[in-house]
């Protein structure tokens, strides 16, 4: 089967991974694979290299005339499938498809931003879901909200498929104790994004007592534009949480990063469903985490791993709870969680659900 994969870049970004983890196993199953994006932004480009996967980079400013040239690609590329993901990208594949098409096309949605409600731009992307074949959530409140823009949707043609994980790469770390540096590790893999919600953790952790921030320490990884963030800086030393709190750029390491650390979290606004967040429990770690997405499905056992992002005393408490949990439970939600990941993220299965859709 001849696969075409359309996202606007391979910037870091959830979505890239996403699209990206599948490409892999399509290839590995042996399909033709390929991906076409419209901004050169090369951050994953060294994964699909690896594995011979084609990329295509259409750079056209101008919006009509990248669409055009967009539709004249894959007129010709004689595809049997389309995947797209993200709305802007999808949007443009849906138009490429006019009059008539050969190819099955699916538009993968990703995100679960209530200011899609708000926004006509936002809203005629989803209408346009019309012209796929299928579109595929990868939650069941992102599809609730997709349907609710559109209702004239059929429900045959509306999918819920969960993240993709590597299970064999995102694994517990064999040689992993709790606390090795004498400190709860607490790591945040988020883009720098006002939704993301650094400002409400660093006002979370200026909340805890003395005890509390010598007990934590919490990284997070995805800062990539210094600049736009020097309110929260100034917020961590106005705060004194110099040796709370430390922020890193994007990087590829994070398997292991991941692997060494004792809990996972993630506080944001809102998500379509979080990578960090089923790769943490991939990884068999204790998860904190805003009560958004399926989240609360999935962490549903222990009310006190969910906390409010709106609500800084919210994200405070869950931390506390975070540094009250001893070693040996520390370990035991996270063997819970490596299960659970093992039955709903495995990567053979969210491939072949796919492949059937485009069969």
């Amino acid at each position: 089967m001849k696969i075409l994969c359309v996202i606007d870049s391979l910037n870091q970004g959830g979505a890239q991974r996403q699209l990206i983890g599948l490409a892999l196993g399509f290839k590995e199953k042996g399909h033709d694979v390929s991906f076409l994006t419209y901004h050169d932004i090369p951050f994953f480009n060294h994964l699909l290299d690896q594995s011979g996967i084609n990329i295509t980079c259409i750079v056209e400013p101008r919006y009509l005339i990248r669409i055009l040239k967009m539709r004249v690609f894959i007129r010709k590329g004689k595809f049997d499938a389309v995947l797209s993901f993200l709305e802007a990208s999808g949007f443009i594949c849906e138009i490429v498809g006019f009059p008539v098409r050969k190819w099955k096309l699916i538009i993968g949605e990703r995100s679960n931003n209530p200011n899609i409600v708000k926004s006509f731009k936002l809203k005629a992307y989803r209408w346009f879901h019309i012209f796929s074949d299928y579109v595929v959530a990868n939650s069941n409140a992102n599809m609730q909200l997709v349907r609710t823009i559109n209702p004239f949707l059929s429900k045959s043609k509306c999918k819920v498929i969960y993240n993709t994980i590597d299970l064999n790469l995102w694994k517990p770390s064999l040689d992993y104790t709790p606390r090795k540096g004498g400190k709860l590790k607490i790591i945040v893999a988020a883009r720098d994004h006002p939704y993301k919600n650094l400002h409400g953790l660093i006002e979370a952790l200026s909340d805890l007592s003395n005890s509390e921030k010598e007990a934590v320490k919490v990284e997070w990884y995805g800062i990539d534009k210094m600049d736009q963030i020097q309110k929260e800086y100034s917020k961590i030393n106005k705060y004194h949480l110099e040796n709370v709190i430390s922020l890193f750029p994007g990087t590829t390491e994070m398997i292991k990063i991941t692997q060494d650390a004792d809990v996972v979290g993630l506080f944001s606004f809102y998500e379509g469903f979080p990578n960090a967040v089923c790769e943490g429990m991939a990884c068999s770690k204790t998860i904190i985490c805003s009560s958004v997405s399926d989240m609360p499905i999935f962490l549903s056992g222990n009310m006190n791993l969910l906390c409010d992002p709106h609500d800084p005393i919210s994200i405070a408490n869950v931390i506390r709870y975070a540094i009250s949990l001893t070693n040996e439970e520390l370990i035991q939600m996270g063997d819970k969680n490596r299960k659970s990941a093992e039955i709903h993220f495995n990567k053979d299965n969210i491939v072949s659900q796919y492949l059937t859709l485009f069969s």
